[in-house]
């Protein structure tokens, strides 16, 4: 494994395409699914402003956002945050599409939805506005005519868990479709069962220049993990006041 331990203050826009593919790309030849987390938090540690990460965002880490899509086969989020963010499908351009062919990766990358009662609208945009179907995983206990719903609206229903998300099965299923290379968006519950589970390979976290105040989420939140899990710091980038850091799981 690489580890690049250079800091580039204010230079992120000196950076191609190429060298931030070599610093953010997914290891070669997976036998399994490879969880990579993105997050954005303030430098007091808030996840979100006003209900939403939009406000905790800026062009450097926007850049950094969408590598992360680039670089995957599926983007995993939880049913809340694609509901408070109003997904749609992963855009795409002649571009993108050039640059994922030259990576071996499919054209775009699905939309893979965890929610346990798969409580989604059928017409929203993740719905509607997308060029490849998203994947909702569900539980055998969500209700079989919400699944029918989703399934008719175009979603592969992926069951993971009887009455709770079962994640080491949902990961390996979307392995075992050829979706490996996971880019996990969120939302804080997710990351915490994620966690919980040691279920996390990289972390690219971005801390914005602000403080936020008391009231807003952690990057993780929900049940303790049995222990602390070790990551180094494999990269730091530094522009306009955001640190984008990069942590990889040890070992």
């Amino acid at each position: 494994m690489e580890i690049v331990r250079s800091v580039w203050p204010d230079l992120l826009d000196d950076l191609s395409d190429d060298d931030l593919e070599r610093i953010y790309g997914y290891p070669q030849a997976l036998d399994g699914p490879w969880v990579q987390a993105n997050f954005t938090s303030s430098a007091d540690g808030a996840s979100t402003l006003e209900g939403r990460s939009e406000g905790l965002s800026g062009p450097a880490d926007k850049r950094i956002f969408f590598l992360g899509r680039l670089l995957a086969d599926v983007v995993l989020a939880g049913a809340g945050t694609v509901r408070a963010e109003n997904y749609r499908g992963v855009r795409t351009s002649p571009q993108r599409r050039a640059r994922r062919a030259r990576l071996g990766l499919a054209e775009v990358p699905p939309i893979a939805v965890v929610t346990g009662s798969a409580r989604l609208d059928p017409a929203a945009p993740l719905f509607t506005d997308t060029t490849v179907p998203p994947i909702v995983i569900t539980t055998e206990h969500a209700p079989a005519e919400r699944r029918a719903a989703l399934a008719d609206a175009g979603a592969e229903i992926l069951l993971a868990g009887v009455e709770t998300i079962d994640l080491r099965s949902a990961l390996a299923q979307l392995a075992g479709r050829g979706l490996k290379r996971i880019n996990c968006e969120g939302g804080p519950h997710l990351f915490g069962e994620l966690v919980a589970e040691d279920l996390v390979d990289q972390l690219c976290l971005t801390v914005a220049p602000l403080l936020a105040g008391g009231g807003a989420d952690r990057i993780a939140i929900g049940r303790m993990a049995s222990g602390a899990r070790a990551m180094d710091l494999a990269s730091v980038l530094v522009e306009d006041g955001f640190a984008m850091l990069r942590y990889r799981r040890r070992g």
